[in-house]
């Protein structure tokens, strides 16, 4: 089973608070494990286990963690960390490598990321060598390394359920123990 975890830096409370939050959610649809965000908002882990505590899974957040300790612990632990950015080499050239991970961190900025990520990384990855936004380099990154894996996953123990519908919204509200 992949491992994937997700590292968020510069992330600016009064700014970004809507972009974080997103960047967590489709990591965590698309089946990141959890979460580090290298700044203290506790108001994005509470948003973010308010998800999970209702539409079920397994996805932790660290808040206010030291990136430089994670990324040593997570390579000591034999993973790799792709950082993705605007520069790099471009996503596709690396996508094959990215896939043999079993233990793959994936690094997003908010603002101006400090240099020291470029040397840390296994890969700096451009997801398109333009302006863009976070979230979609996350959606774009880990669907192009999900080697098939439907969207439609399980999340056990979710109090809702969606279920799909042409038309209008189906939700089901499931009993718990």
């Amino acid at each position: 089973m992949k491992r994937i975890v997700l590292l968020r830096l510069g992330h600016r409370p009064e700014r970004d608070k809507r972009i974080t939050t997103h960047v967590g959610l489709t990591a965590r649809l698309l089946g990141a494990e959890g979460m580090l965000l290298a700044s203290d908002d506790r108001g994005i882990v509470q948003s973010l286990e308010d998800v999970v505590g209702r539409w079920g899974g397994h996805f932790y957040i660290k808040n206010n963690v030291n990136f430089k300790q994670e990324i040593r612990n997570w390579k000591e632990e034999g993973g790799k960390v792709c950082h993705l950015s605007m520069y790099g080499v471009n996503l596709p050239d690396v996508t094959d490598e990215l896939k043999k991970c079993d233990k793959l961190m994936i690094v997003v900025g908010a603002e101006k990321v400090p240099p020291e990520i470029y040397q840390l990384a296994d890969w700096n990855v451009a997801v398109g060598s333009q302006p863009h936004s976070e979230v979609a380099a996350v959606a774009i990154t880990m669907d192009r390394i999900a080697e098939g894996e439907p969207l439609e996953k399980e999340f056990p123990g979710s109090e809702l359920t969606i279920v799909p519908a042409e038309r209008g919204k189906h939700v089901i509200e499931n009993i718990r123990d």
